[in-house]
């Protein structure tokens, strides 16, 4: 997959260089440039589109001096600029939220965050691309599976953003965390079970939930006595 080409849409210069920055620091990842109002982001946009380099992903401040940002979303939709957007703002209201996932808003990031919060973001959204581009192309497949497009999606939360399940601590969810990260091929609930000294029900939990939140590709495995089981690789998050 070719890098991601980004638009910056933000009026303060400094967390706009910032966020510029930020962008560059991320593989995968290419700054188309930089916008200081809603006018210029959708001129930019525009421009970009009918130069056959479309933006695809728009980093985007919700108040800006001229339009909200909800409206820019409303605008790019209507000219149909089609590119994923990414709320960067410090507005909190439940209502904004709302509207901004209806009107396809990917991800939310609250001001002020730090560069390893911008990057989980950006990551989780790469992936996002990643397993839709891998889901949905490849030869002689019609689409995705159900579990392919549930995958994509839990692919754009966080591990931070699902609550954790009672009964599980993060000290051991870090610990499996830590082990999958560490195997250079994929893993059952027996083998975590084995390696970290618990419960073939508990390793399960910690997997199914990791694999949940899009940290880690679940597959079936096959060729093993009785009923195929699960297996679990570190997806790099």
């Amino acid at each position: 997959m070719s890098n991601i080409r980004v638009l910056v849409v933000e009026d303060e210069a400094i967390a706009s260089a910032a966020h510029a920055a930020y962008v560059g620091r991320m593989p995968g990842f290419e700054l188309a440039g930089t916008a200081p109002d809603g006018q210029s982001a959708l001129r930019l946009l525009g421009d970009f589109a009918a130069s056959g380099s479309p933006v695809e992903l728009v980093l985007l401040d919700m108040n800006l001096p001229d339009l909200h940002g909800l409206d820019i979303a409303r605008r790019m939709r209507a000219a149909g600029l089609l590119a994923d957007i990414i709320a960067i703002t410090a507005v909190r209201e439940l209502a904004v939220v709302r509207s901004a996932v209806a009107i396809g808003v990917v991800q939310y990031l609250i001001k002020p965050f730090t560069f390893a919060t911008f990057s989980d973001k950006l990551e989780s959204y790469r992936q996002f691309r990643q397993q839709l581009a891998d889901g949905t192309g490849a030869a002689g497949k019609a689409g995705a599976s159900q579990s392919e497009v549930d995958q994509a999606f839990a692919s754009l939360r966080a591990p931070s953003e699902l609550p954790l399940p009672k009964g599980l601590s993060t000290s051991t969810l870090d610990s499996v965390k830590d082990f999958l990260k560490a195997q250079q091929t994929a893993v059952s609930a027996t083998e975590v079970m084995d390696a970290l000294g618990m419960s073939r029900v508990t390793a399960r939990r910690y997997l199914e939930y990791l694999a949940d939140a899009g940290t880690v590709q679940r597959t079936a495995r096959y060729g093993t006595p009785g009923r195929p089981e699960n297996e679990y690789r570190w997806s790099g998050r």
